[in-house]
């Protein structure tokens, strides 16, 4: 086996946290957390357009970070290695925050306002039981 050079080991390892670097992209990183999130549930929870989560969820597809799914005109879009959650929790602690306040941010919760069948399951009329 071909033993890497230092310098190849580095951008190899430098390039999920480029990838990640923007602190839009870990909010949203956050915001998705250890289950699953659409585009509408992002907007919702994090207050920016659609346009725009949608450009970052496409670098962060692109750097192989999260992982996507489609139920019917939604799609759903997931951390592919959890371990970048704890990237961030010790990010943030060597930034001097807690990493309770970082995992408290984490799947906070569902969004009322949000219409995705996650976070507003579609309801059986009672006459159809």
């Amino acid at each position: 086996m071909k033993k890497l050079s230092l310098p190849k080991i580095s951008e190899q390892i430098a390039a999920p946290l480029a990838a990640i670097a923007a602190p839009q992209r870990i909010a949203i990183l956050l915001a998705i957390g250890t289950g699953e999130a659409c585009v509408c549930h992002l907007e919702t929870a994090l207050g920016w357009r659609q346009a725009y989560i949608s450009q970052h969820l496409m670098a962060l597809r692109k750097a192989d970070i999260l992982q996507d799914r489609r139920e019917g005109r939604y799609i759903f879009y997931r951390l592919k290695n959890a371990s970048f959650l704890d990237l961030i929790t010790a990010s943030a602690t060597l930034s001097g925050l807690s990493a309770e306040s970082v995992s408290t941010l984490i799947n906070a919760q569902n969004h009322p306002a949000c219409e995705c069948p996650q976070c507003a399951p579609a309801l059986i009329p009672l006459n159809s039981l």
